[in-house]
């Protein structure tokens, strides 16, 4: 009896967001054999776009374990459409440093304002609750903070160097704002030693001014180009990422320009995703791309020297991160240095 309340309960929660969800962004599928009279939506998406906001164990756990910890999601802030699929397969991208952002990107659901929120131990209870998850690859993001000196970058750190210490086998990506452009912050984080830094470019250059506050085309270039720079500094091995989103105007050679400064930078693994606009305060949507577009971008990246490109309609920056190829290969590597000796000790790779 006592477990049949509990999957009440779980099934009640995620109904609950399913139709706060499909509010915000209506290209949620209703549950199979439930009505959905269309009340919500406020356009009609191609059939291609469609995701399915799901209910179990996985979804319920890491919600609870999310909340227990008092740990934000860009899963859950950004209205991610791969939400349901992520969580019950336990995968999430963590934000720290809070859940309110100094830029008003026309693209981004983030609320924007005058953060407040500072916890200093915050990277230790990212840490407790990634080890419960016994993930094998972690993203965490973070909100810009043009508020700090350093932009949060110390935060970052620290909740690397913790996620090392409690997670030692894990592969571990970053996805960090530009700093402004400031190189001691970015060297900090490389210090720390993610296995994959991204920064997202986001749009293609001739649409960076409307889409993406006070960020640059270049600065964010230079950003991708100094990590992989300071990795082989430290003697470290880090693979870069970046995103793109399409349908806000862009034409399909600027697209092409794009992935060759991506790749000129030495960008490892690219994803290109849908821009769905989260209100109707947001940047408007311009054109749908089809699947087979998304197909024929992809055959295109890799032929530029990508690693690894992630291409669809549904496709977010952090989207099948644990099974990239870089970010596989590194696990692996993880797995080997943190075998342990009889004496307990590390055994080098």
């Amino acid at each position: 009896m006592a477990r049949g309340r509990v999957a009440q309960g779980r099934a009640a929660a995620a109904a609950v967001h399913l139709a706060a969800m499909s509010r915000e962004l209506p290209i949620f599928a209703p549950p199979a054999g439930e009505v959905h009279d269309g009340s919500t939506a406020t356009r009609r998406h191609p059939e291609w776009l469609r995701a399915r906001i799901a209910g179990g164990d996985g979804f319920s756990d890491l919600r609870r374990l999310m909340r227990a910890q008092n740990l934000n999601t860009v899963c859950e802030e950004a209205r991610c459409p791969n939400l349901g699929e992520c969580w019950d397969q336990r995968t999430a991208t963590v934000m720290i440093l809070g859940d309110t952002c100094t830029r008003a990107c026309g693209f981004c659901a983030i609320k924007t304002g005058r953060p407040t929120w500072f916890d200093a131990d915050e990277p230790r209870r990212v840490a407790e609750a990634v080890a419960a998850m016994a993930l094998e690859h972690v993203v965490v993001t973070s909100v810009a903070r043009d508020d700090l000196p350093d932009g949060g970058a110390s935060v970052f750190a620290e909740t690397i160097r913790r996620l090392r210490d409690r997670c030692p086998g894990m592969g571990v990506e970053v996805l960090i704002p530009d700093f402004n452009g400031q190189e001691a912050p970015l060297r900090a984080v490389m210090e720390a030693g993610p296995d994959i830094l991204n920064h997202n470019v986001e749009t293609v250059e001739r649409l960076q001014a409307p889409v993406r506050k006070r960020a640059r085309y270049d600065r964010s270039l230079g950003v991708l180009a100094r990590a992989k720079s300071y990795a082989a500094e430290l003697g470290r091995v880090a693979h870069t990422k970046s995103s793109i989103m399409v349908g806000l105007g862009e034409e399909r050679a600027e697209l092409s320009q794009t992935f060759r400064d991506l790749r000129a930078v030495d960008c490892d693994i690219l994803t290109i995703g849908q821009y769905l606009r989260p209100s109707v305060v947001h940047l408007p949507l311009v054109r749908y791309y089809h699947p087979d577009e998304f197909a024929e971008m992809k055959v295109e990246a890799l032929a530029l020297g990508f690693r690894h490109v992630e291409s669809g309609p549904l496709v977010r920056s952090s989207y099948h991160a644990r099974d990239q190829v870089p970010g596989a290969e590194l696990r692996a590597l993880r797995r080997r240095q943190a075998t342990l000796d009889a004496q307990g000790r590390v055994i080098p790779a």
